[in-house]
């Protein structure tokens, strides 16, 4: 009987990029997957998507799942024989009771592995531009759970060595308690014009920041509506703030923005320059229905002039029939290639193959015109292509190459279909306010967001940005009575990302 094991994951602070290799690796080979609410949801593209997601809450004090169920979830899937990764926000042995959830596995005899995670007592001082230490202000620091009822007679803190013995304290889950924190410090000897910071939702988009003293900084998380999650940082260090605050001075910081199509490679930029991309696919690339006619076309390639492949996705599942079908790059021997862009033609050169033309421009218009040109002829007589592509692609192209006497056999090389979602988190953040942008490369990026969205969708859309790739999709948009903020000149991803830096940036 196949024996199960537990992965207890910290996923950091909320910045995927601070998931650690290990943790990565132990989500994608899960089967069950047990997460929590303080997590960058992000995090669950990553997962296998056939394995049982079970959600175990813990938002604002109210749990969906109490923690004694959680040891029991995570200890009836092992003993079913799955491999369990056990998602947890920040480290998991840095108050995230993980020690607890490794008992009651040991108690029953399963097997479990601690894959440690960025602490947000690390990680939000970090990215506010905090050192917890510095040879010049503070040699210690101390990490104290902020949430104790301090009015109690016996504290689990130590208040007198804690206010003058340690150079920087960092507490977590404070907001609640801030005030009689900070009057305990006080109390213990603590100057009352100690620096002091609040951290909310480090390491995110929507990161705050707040700085002041002992003496005011409850006045001030108050009237600025400060609210958990957050980290208070006590000390001198906080004065390095001023000098070392780097996360929020990006250009882009702030803005969160949508990505409904697969492959988000080409929205890295925006990520260096502060923003967070949001994935959320509304369609995805799966290959057709039927090969049949693709099929012997590629066991006639050498009838064919010409080449055309117009996108990655067609790159990528063309050479990968050609395999299939016990062909290879010899087969194109005498075949001229054509690619529609630059990263299209890219991934051909991954295959050790020479492109031949790259239109100017990236449409069917501006292919015609290139075709023409690198035939020295208004006429194409004779001349052969084949275009694998897209399923339901637009047909401008075909048709102006058999006006023009050349022969042109379309097929579908990959198709999009709409995911089985139901889109209810990010119902949540588009009504929290919390996308700035929203991208759509295509009509049917658009469309299939509208359908999963539902009635909703068009009301969820109307404080955000809107940017699109070429005139289809913004009549799409513009169609269903909404306002195209940003579309770039070319049709590409790299253009539209552009575009996006000129008009948001600081």
């Amino acid at each position: 009987m196949k024996k199960g094991k537990v992965y207890i994951v910290g996923a950091g602070p909320g910045d995927v990029g601070l998931l650690t290799v290990k943790g990565l690796k132990c989500l994608q080979k899960a089967e069950v997957v047990v997460y929590d609410f303080h997590l960058n949801a992000q995090i669950l593209n990553y997962i296998n998507h056939n394995a049982e997601f079970i959600y175990a809450g813990k938002r604002g004090g109210k749990h969906d799942m109490t923690q004694d169920n959680i040891n029991r979830t995570l200890v009836e899937k092992a003993k079913e024989g799955k491999i369990i990764c056990r998602l947890k926000g920040g480290d998991p042995f840095v108050f995230g009771r993980g020690g607890e959830e490794a008992e009651a596995l040991v108690d029953e005899g399963i097997s479990f592995e601690v894959v440690p995670g960025i602490s947000s007592s690390v990680a939000a001082p970090a990215y506010a531009g905090i050192p917890l230490t510095h040879r010049a202000y503070s040699s210690s620091f101390a990490i104290v759970p902020g949430y104790e009822d301090v009015t109690k007679k016996e504290s689990s803190i130590n208040w007198a060595g804690l206010a003058t013995g340690v150079g920087t304290i960092v507490f977590l889950m404070t907001v609640k308690n801030i005030s009689k924190v900070c009057e305990k410090l006080i109390e213990h000897g603590r100057n009352p014009g100690t620096p002091v910071a609040v951290v909310r939702w480090g390491t995110r988009a929507d990161q705050t920041t707040l700085v002041g003293t002992l003496e005011n900084i409850t006045e001030l998380v108050k009237a600025n509506h400060i609210k958990p999650p957050a980290v208070m940082v006590v000390g001198e260090v906080v004065n390095l703030r001023k000098k070392l605050k780097w996360f929020e001075d990006k250009p882009l910081f702030g803005q969160r923005i949508l990505v409904t199509r697969e492959h988000t490679e080409g929205f890295d930029p925006l990520e260096e320059l502060g923003a967070e991309i949001v994935e959320f696919h509304t369609i995805r690339i799966v290959p057709p229905d039927d090969w049949t006619e693709l099929d012997r076309a590629i066991e006639k390639i050498d009838f064919y002039n010409w080449l055309v492949l117009t996108s990655v996705n067609g790159v990528k599942f063309f050479f990968r029939r050609l395999i299939e079908r016990e062909r290879d790059i010899r087969d194109l021997k005498g075949v001229k290639i054509c690619a529609i862009g630059t990263k299209t033609a890219a991934e051909i050169n991954k295959h050790g193959i020479k492109v031949d033309l790259i239109p100017k421009e990236f449409n069917a218009e501006g292919l015609v015109e290139a075709f023409i040109k690198a035939n020295n002829s208004e006429r194409l007589d004779g001349v052969r292509i084949l275009l694998p592509r897209a399923q339901d692609a637009r047909a401008v192209f075909p048709e102006k190459i058999k006006e023009l006497g050349g022969e042109i056999d379309v097929f579908t090389a990959y198709k999009t279909e709409k995911p089985a979602t139901h889109g209810k988190r990010m119902k949540r953040f588009l009504k929290e306010g919390k996308i700035t942008i929203a991208t759509f490369t295509s009509a049917a990026t658009f469309n299939n967001y509208m359908e999963i969205m539902g009635e909703d969708a068009i009301d969820l859309l109307k404080d955000v940005t809107i940017a699109v790739i070429g005139p289809v999709t913004a009549k799409a948009v513009e169609k269903a009575g909404l306002k195209v903020g940003i579309m770039p000149q070319v049709a590409t991803v790299d253009a539209m990302v552009n575009a996006i830096k000129e008009k948001i940036a600081k």
